[in-house]
């Protein structure tokens, strides 16, 4: 049972707990305690199959008895994202090996592949957890998600069992849930987390059009000013979704998906978060899912549960306590060898 959050009330609220981490003393200080991660970590170039590359950063642990634990970034977030750094610190601070798995066109990663990231890319996401599983096996392996990391790590958890895919929990923190009206809600409510998103997006597109030359979008997509006027110009021309109503729907989480889910799984949400409405989560609570426990806490905002004034993560000790716990029940069978897998919405390179 992951323990109770309680901030300081000057840190309770919403857009202070979204935006700390990602301000420069955040930044910096997750850098810092982040070194004993970094001094450890490997680069790895993961093959998922088709001629696709991810990247990300292994740091093992002293022994392989404690687990590997995966981490995904959110959207335009990356392996050396504050929030990524400092789950990562304190996990390999408590005996888990650590894998930073960077999304396509995420971190350093534009020049991989030709095709550009979209979020209905599971397929990729899936041979890449299989292969890390594979290529540096442990006793137990753990899979964690924040923002549209999350979303797949839940997604990942549906399909598994599917593909053979040996994890013993997922915890998805602040995932997104239903893209159309997270967009909708910062096009119309929160201007400046709209704004982020759209430069955010804007510097992944440049960093990957000075990769690949021949993208022919730069003079269109780059003028745009909205994420709905983005992603009406950039679906047609680089997803198998001809609207973006018809893509947002490739990853919403769907309810009745989680009929399927068979992994301990941990949803950790906060009621204050202006990003991702905690009411999108309802449905899915309603669903006799076993697997599925959430978590909904009144105060966090998105991805932030920050817990004191040295910008301490709440989040941090409730995935060494969730990850560990599994270790005092039965003991899982280690992951086996991997083929390549072709999921149901998997995309070429």
């Amino acid at each position: 049972m992951i323990r109770a959050f309680k901030p300081p009330a000057i840190l309770r609220n919403g857009h202070v707990q979204t935006t700390l981490r990602s301000l420069r003393p955040g930044k910096v200080l997750a850098a810092k305690r982040a070194e004993t991660l970094r001094n450890a970590e490997e680069e790895i170039i993961l093959d998922c199959g088709k001629g696709v590359q991810l990247l990300g950063k292994l740091s093992e642990g002293a022994s392989r008895t404690k687990g590997l634990v995966t981490l995904i970034h959110g959207w335009e977030g990356s392996s050396e994202s504050s929030y990524i750094l400092s789950a990562g610190t304190a996990l390999f601070k408590a005996g888990f090996s650590v894998f930073r798995l960077n999304l396509r066109d995420h971190g350093n990663s534009h020049h991989l592949n030709q095709k550009p990231f979209n979020s209905s890319r599971l397929g990729e996401v899936l041979q890449a957890i299989t292969e890390i599983n594979r290529l540096f096996p442990h006793e137990s392996t753990y899979l964690a998600g924040f923002s549209l990391g999350g979303n797949f790590a839940l997604r990942v958890g549906i399909q598994a069992s599917k593909v053979d895919l040996q994890l013993q929990k997922i915890v998805a923190i602040s995932p997104l849930v239903d893209p159309l009206t997270t967009t909708e809600n910062m096009e119309s409510n929160h201007k400046i987390y709209h704004h982020y998103f759209v430069n955010k997006w804007k510097k992944s597109l440049r960093k990957k059009m000075a990769c690949f030359p021949e993208i022919d979008d730069q003079a269109v997509l780059l003028q745009l000013k909205t994420l709905r006027e983005m992603h009406d110009y950039f679906v047609p021309r680089h997803t198998k979704s001809k609207t973006t109503i018809d893509y947002f729907a490739t990853y919403r989480l769907n309810p009745a998906d989680f009929i399927s889910l068979t992994i301990p799984t941990h949803i950790i949400s906060s009621m204050d978060d202006p990003i991702t409405r905690i009411s999108e989560l309802h449905d899915i609570e309603a669903e006799d899912t076993p697997a599925l426990t959430i978590h909904k806490l009144p105060y966090g905002g998105h991805c932030g549960f920050i817990q004191d004034f040295k910008l301490t993560s709440w989040i941090d000790n409730q995935l060494v306590t969730l990850f560990a716990g599994e270790q005092y029940g039965v003991r899982p069978t280690p992951a086996r060898p991997a083929s390549k897998i072709t999921a149901p919405d998997s995309t070429k390179n």
